[in-house]
This record gives C-alpha cells, sequence and structure tokens, in this order.
C-alpha cells in the first residue's frame, strides 16, 4: 500500500470487471459484504468511469477506453479516499503468500498475485496427486447426461471442498468429452452451448471451456472462461498471431488465487489432419504453473497470465515451444531458447538442462544423421552439421533414464537454417548416438575414462583409451568405417585389449586414414548370453600416410592377464629376427616356432623373452605349456611378409 501526497488517499492494484451497457447508467451489484461496484460505459473514444464504494470508502477512476477494453480483468489502478478521512480504516497484512487489504473487516484479495516458478513445481499449487487417486476414479465413471445440474450433483457426492470439486468437474470432462474434428473444420456442425456439449459428449475448445465454466458455476466455484493464441494442433514455428483468438481454456479461484487450466489439451489429442482425436488423459493441464502455461497459452488479457512481468505477444511468438513432456520428464531449460537457429560454419548446437539423468535421440529430416550427441549428467549437448544447405526439421526425443519405458517422447522441435555445409564433419553411417562415455556407460561399468570427450583426434592412426571396469564385466570392442574392405574379424584385429587388474586398454591402430567408429559391447563374465551395445566413440585421423597392420591373431587360450609388449605387429619382415617380450603368469616354458623353434627365458623383471627368425616361414606362432606334462598350446600368430 502507497500513500499519495494527500495523507488520506492510498493506491490499490485491484481488478476491474467492466460490462457494456445499453445505456449510459451504473449497474451496480449487492453483495453479501457490502461490496458495490459501478461502471458506465460511455461511447468509444470517451472514458469508463468506475466508482467503487467499499465500507464507506468511495473509489473513483477513469481510463480511456474502446469497444477492447470491455473484457474481465482489466487492471487498473484507482485510489481510495475514506470519507472520514481516516487513515487507520486501511491495513495491510500478509495471508500466506497472499497481501490483502482490510476495509473495516472486509478482506479484498489481490486478484493477480505473481506466480515466480523455482522449477521446483508444474503446479501453481502444492498438490498430492495420490489423494486424487479415489476421486479420478469416481468421477470419470459418472455417467449422468440428463443435465449439468445433475451431473454436478453427482461429482459433488465424493468432494470435500473446492479444490476437489474442480478436480471432480476436470476428470470428468477429460474423460467424457471428445474433441469434435468434423466441427473444427466445419462451424456449422459444432454447438458450444453447454448443455449441448454435455448431450452430444463432443466439443470444441470453445465448448469445453464453457461446460467448465457452467459445472463450476453450479458447483460454487469461481471460474472464468478465457480465450487468446495458443501453440496447438495448426501452430507452425515462428509463426506470427493475428486477428481473432483461436483457443480458449479456464481459470479457477481457489485458496485466494487464480489457477490455470486447459480441459480440450487435458483430455488428448488430434492426429497431424485433425481427422481423428484419441483420449489420452494429461495431467500437466491442470492447474498448470502460469511460468509453464504461457509457453503455449497467450490470453487476450494480460493479466490472465498471472505472470510479472507479464510477455508480450511478440516474446510469445518468438520464444521456444515446449510440450508437456518437455517438463514432465523434468527438463528446465535449453539453449538457445528459440525455435529457428542458423548455423554458424555449416553447424548449429543445442543444449538441454534437466534436473536428473535423461536419455535422448534425435532426428534431423527424419534420420539420426549429421548429428553428434553427448550425455551430460543434468541434460544433454547437440551438434548438427547438415550435408545440405536449406532448412531442416530437427526434433528432439528424450524418456526416463530408469524403468521400463522404452518409447521416447519428443519434447522439443527445431528450425535449422543451414547457408553453408562443413563436409569434413559428415559422420560414419555406423555412428550411434548418443556418442561418448556418460553417466550411462558409467551405469553400465565403463569408469574413469581416458577420454572423456566424444572425439578422439589422431594424426599418426594410433590411440590409447583406458577404463576402469565393474566387478565381472567383460568387454568386446569393433571398429567400423565407411571407406574400407577389410571384414568384421580384420578390424577387430586392429584392437589390442590389455588388462592390468580392473583397468582395460585398448590400443588402436587405424588400417588407414579418414573416421572411424569404435563400438564396445559388454556382458556381465557369469552370463551366457550375447554382449550388448553399450556405446561408441568416433575416431579421426586425417594423416593419409597412415597405413597400420593388424595385431596379431589371438587364440582362446590368450588370458586376460596375459599382455603383449612386442612385436604389437601381425605382419612381421621376412628373413630378419624379430625380438619377443610378453607377461604371461603360470606357465612353465614359452617357446615361438617359425621354420624352428626358439625357447624364450624369463626374465629377472618378469618377461618372457627372446629372438625368433623368420626366414623360410610365412607365419610365426607363439606357444606356452603350463606344465611338464600337458601339451604345448597355442597363443598368438603372425604372418611374415612374401619376399
Amino acid at each position: 500500500m502507497e500513500f499519495k501526497k494527500d495523507a488520506n488517499a492510498v493506491t490499490i492494484e485491484m481488478l476491474l470487471i467492466v460490462r457494456p451497457q445499453k445505456r449510459k447508467t451504473v449497474q451496480r451489484v449487492q453483495t453479501d459484504r457490502q461490496t458495490e461496484i459501478s461502471a458506465s460505459h460511455h461511447s468509444q473514444g470517451k472514458a469508463i468511469s468506475a466508482v467503487v464504494q467499499v465500507e464507506g470508502a468511495l473509489l473513483f477512476h477513469s481510463l480511456p477506453t474502446s469497444d477492447s477494453l470491455f473484457l474481465a480483468g482489466t487492471h487498473v489502478t484507482v485510489e481510495v479516499h475514506p470519507r472520514n478521512t481516516t487513515p487507520q480504516l486501511f491495513k495491510k497484512f500478509s495471508l500466506g503468500k497472499v497481501t490483502k487489504l482490510l476495509f473495516s473487516g472486509v478482506i479484498v484479495p489481490c486478484l493477480f498475485p505473481a506466480y515466480p516458478w523455482d522449477k521446483s513445481s508444474l503446479k501453481s499449487m502444492t498438490l498430492d496427486l495420490q489423494q486424487f487417486e479415489k476421486l479420478d476414479a469416481y468421477a470419470s465413471k459418472v455417467s449422468v447426461k440428463n443435465s449439468i445440474e445433475e451431473l454436478v450433483k453427482a461429482l459433488l457426492r465424493e468432494a470435500r471442498n473446492d479444490l476437489e470439486k474442480v478436480r471432480a468437474i476436470w476428470m470428468w470432462i477429460c474423460h467424457h468429452i471428445e474433441y469434435d474434428v468434423a466441427g473444427f473444420h466445419n462451424k456449422g456442425q459444432r454447438s458450444c452451448e453447454p448443455k449441448d456439449v454435455l448431450h452430444t459428449g463432443k466439443s470444441v475448445c470453445e465448448g469445453y471451456a464453457g461446460l467448465f465454466q457452467q459445472m463450476c458455476s453450479v458447483a460454487g466455484v469461481r471460474c472464468m472462461k478465457l480465450s487468446g493464441y495458443s501453440k496447438g494442433y495448426s501452430y507452425r514455428r515462428g509463426q506470427s498471431f493475428t486477428g481473432d483468438s483461436d483457443h480458449a481454456w479456464n481459470a479457477v479461484y481457489l485458496d485466494g488465487r487464480w489457477h490455470l487450466l486447459d480441459s480440450t489439451w487435458g483430455s488428448g489429442s488430434v492426429n497431424d489432419s485433425c481427422s481423428k482425436f484419441t483420449f489420452q488423459y494429461k495431467e500437466f493441464y491442470f492447474l498448470t504453473h502460469p511460468a509453464l502455461f504461457i509457453n503455449n497459452h497467450f490470453p487476450d488479457n494480460s493479466n490472465w497470465q498471472l505472470l510479472k512481468p507479464a510477455l508480450t505477444l511478440k516474446e510469445f511468438e518468438s520464444n521456444m515451444l515446449y510440450n508437456s513432456q518437455f517438463y514432465i520428464l523434468g527438463m528446465l531449460a535449453t539453449h538457445p531458447e528459440t525455435p529457428i537457429i542458423q548455423t554458424v560454419n555449416g553447424k548449429a548446437t543445442i543444449s538441454i538442462e534437466s534436473r536428473a539423468p535423461l536419455l535422448f535421440m534425435f532426428k534431423l529430416q527424419g534420420t539420426e544423421e549429421h548429428g553428434l550427441m553427448t550425455l551430460k549428467k543434468n541434460g544433454m549437448k547437440l551438434e548438427i552439421y547438415p550435408q545440405k544447405t536449406g532448412n531442416h526439421k530437427l526434433q528432439v526425443f528424450a524418456k526416463p533414464a530408469k524403468g521400463s519405458e522404452d518409447h521416447y517422447n519428443e519434447v522439443l522441435e527445431y528450425t535449422i537454417e543451414c547457408s553453408s555445409v562443413d563436409k569434413n564433419m559428415c559422420f560414419p553411417k555406423d555412428l550411434r548416438q548418443p556418442v561418448g562415455p556418460s553417466w550411462f556407460t558409467e551405469r553400465k561399468g565403463f569408469l574413469r575414462p581416458s577420454h572423456p570427450e566424444p572425439i578422439i583426434h589422431t594424426n599418426d592412426g594410433r590411440c590409447s583409451i583406458t577404463f576402469t571396469l565393474g566387478k565381472d564385466i567383460s568387454i568386446l570392442p569393433s571398429l567400423h568405417s565407411d571407406n574400407t574392405s577389410l571384414t568384421e574379424d580384420m578390424r577387430r584385429r586392429h584392437i589390442m585389449e590389455i588388462h592390468r587388474g580392473n583397468q582395460i586398454e585398448f590400443k588402436i591402430h587405424l588400417p588407414h586414414a579418414g573416421k572411424f567408429v569404435l563400438r564396445l559391447f559388454a556382458k556381465k563374465k557369469s552370463d551366457p548370453g550375447n554382449y550388448n551395445y553399450i556405446f561408441n566413440y568416433l575416431i579421426s585421423c586425417p594423416n593419409t600416410e597412415v597405413k597400420w597392420p593388424v595385431f596379431p591373431e589371438y587364440y582362446r587360450n590368450w588370458a586376460e592377464s596375459y599382455e603383449l609388449l612386442e612385436p604389437l605387429a601381425g605382419l612381421l619382415p621376412a628373413n630378419r629376427n624379430v625380438q619377443f617380450k610378453l607377461k604371461l603368469h603360470s606357465i612353465a616354458k614359452a617357446f615361438v616356432k617359425g621354420k624352428d623353434t626358439s625357447p624364450l627365458t624369463l626374465s629377472k623383471d618378469g618377461y618372457w623373452e627372446g629372438t625368433c627368425n623368420t626366414s623360410g616361414c610365412t607365419e610365426v606362432c607363439v606357444m606356452v605349456q603350463e606344465n611338464a606334462n600337458l601339451k604345448f598350446s597355442y597363443l598368438l600368430k603372425y604372418e611374415v611378409e612374401t619376399q
């Protein structure tokens, strides 16, 4: 409350409900609290004069007007001059979070308090939805349709307060009124009168909102039918809104505040051509927090945004559209916040912030190509590299990290405007999203990765990747490229595994320059089943001189605890003495067999070492004998270059 220069005058922010009258008279509404509100409507371009008398206090205000001002919920400022000029008549106090004024015992609520969103709730009031389970089940099954009054009477049998009355009405409408797709296309075939909506069981948004308002009126709950623009069925990214409103919804007054809901969108959805409606209950649109509701509902009267500051229509048009699943899954924000993104040097980047880890996927023009997505503990990052100029549709999908749900829900849609193409960022077709290690791979037992980023760059064609593994995990790697004729077995031989306790190292020698995908599969050692795909890296080598041979071929007698230090190349030079060095455990003897057999000796530092001449042979094998009574076992096989 702010006192003006006149010590006996105060300023009040209040709701002025103005109704146009055919005669220039003042309409009085006598309430049980002796509150009188009067208004006179003059011709267009003149002024509206409002006189409000509250317990002996006279309020007067005038403002310019036109026909468009006759909307319930006009926010005005009035000055209060008590007739007895005693300022003590006015007291300001707080009741919960709602500021109210006391006029000699009369409580007048501030009808448009702001709803700051702390990102902790999707609702405008604290709700325990489990407490509604019995009421929801009852209300959705009520079958009375002979009159609105009888229907409301039946619904309220299980409702104990205004909130439960609203909930019962909401549940009934969402489960019994279907969207009139025929009426949407042909206005002459539809009726939005509440009684007609009840009897036919279908309508468009105007009918939903009108029936909701009428049922609340019968139930004794204050309810408003609101209209405005929406980002619904026919919305296209970046469009402007002009002309008449295209949607209707409701506001209900509960616990001293207004709350927003949309029973049309809460009941289900239509297909892309708006030719079929499917009942699909959406809890999100019941008492939705205004900070979220404004994302796709722009009321004709900005006061009904219930936000401070209110959004302008231009801001509403340019803001990103977040559908209900975006918030239901716990996402909080995106960057950028505009639905249209221009590429910079052929690249566009988006990121999502979420409360908890989520799984994501994307589609660019319907495919998972030309992108690089990485998971973060609280969201994800996506880099897009379109390989054609022009406009591209980008969709982002998400699902919970835990639970049995396999279905990804669409949460965002962008238009990528690409003016130039970066051909260097054309990815292999075998690359799967997301790329690189993350919280998800940690849960699968891949801990402390040496390369936390999704792309591994190497100029000499070699790289080494290490992880600490969880207990009882067996790993299977594979290497893929679009520009290679190597078989799957030969590609796998470009990877060497080295186990040191619970740490694993992958040595990778690329057969040529280009982009490669390193896929990693895993399973429990105790599980006899197949390996499951976990994640992949992108390995990039620009050096065209790179041409590494495969590693030697491993036999199944090779144990995880063994380690090969040299030679690493699986192709040995002909007519050479080649040095061998291996770490082998629990064996009695080791040999290298070419044309002749050469023994390896155990050194003081625990390595089996020796040489072998490659003359006169096409292959060389490493063999061991675990004890004197057993035959030799083959561990490794090398090929020898032809002369």
